[in-house]
């Protein structure tokens, strides 16, 4: 049996993975925290 806990723990785990899979399908996103990254070297 699942705690209260944990399972708003997994959900929060679920809805960052959506979160994720949703940024990777803009590539404007992507390029945009590439060259963030890339600025800071």
């Amino acid at each position: 049996m699942r705690t209260p806990g944990r399972s708003a723990l997994a959900l929060l785990a679920v809805v960052a993975l959506i979160g994720v899979f949703y940024l990777y399908t803009r590539p404007d996103f992507m390029v945009q925290m590439v060259n963030q990254l890339w600025s800071c070297f």
